[in-house]
């Protein structure tokens, strides 16, 4: 592992891209193919994990399978403590969630209150038949009691400790730091 200017490189653009396969398959066999699939992205980097993902599992599988975006900012309770958040669109594809399979995407899973303000926001939209959640980081640190369904990569962290993930799509680069 090397040392950038962001701190120690845990994770680089081919691990990464063995990580997301590695979860497309795991979706793939969890649920016996990708029938009744949707793929929602947790905004910033969940969206680009998600549109990943989304084309992979219609390259393993040979049909497309739908994906979109979940905004959780006005889910949140900590809105107090970032009120600066600003919102980003919520895409949900034309089929909608409804008796679907929601696998949400995020890029670090952390204390689980992104999830729990998704799994909120998922509610008034529709009732899928279930929901699953796929991961990059698992950092540990839970407030709640939420686990993924699909990890890329555990990162036992200290507390204090940053987690950087950086997407080709949104930071130019692929890579996970620990800083």
């Amino acid at each position: 592992m090397s040392e950038s200017g962001q701190g120690r490189t845990v994770l680089h653009e081919d691990d990464i891209a063995r990580a997301l396969t590695r979860i497309s398959h795991e979706i793939l066999e969890s649920n016996k193919g990708p029938d009744d699939l949707v793929v929602l992205g947790i905004p910033t980097r969940g969206v680009a994990l998600a549109t990943r993902i989304a084309a992979l599992l219609e390259r393993f599988a040979g049909t497309p399978v739908p994906n979109g975006a979940l905004d959780v900012t006005m889910y949140r309770d900590d809105l107090h403590r970032h009120p600066t958040r600003a919102p980003h669109p919520t895409d949900i594809p034309a089929g909608g969630i409804d008796g679907k399979t929601v696998v949400l995407v995020d890029d670090v899973l952390f204390s689980g209150r992104s999830i729990r303000a998704a799994l909120d926001a998922l509610q008034d939209i529709g009732r899928p038949a279930a929901v699953r959640l796929a991961i990059l980081v698992d950092r540990g640190h839970r407030e709640l009691p939420i686990r993924p369904d699909f990890v890329g990569k555990n990162l036992p962290s200290a507390r204090e400790e940053r987690v950087n993930v950086r997407l080709a799509e949104v930071d130019g680069a692929d890579e996970v730091t620990i800083a």
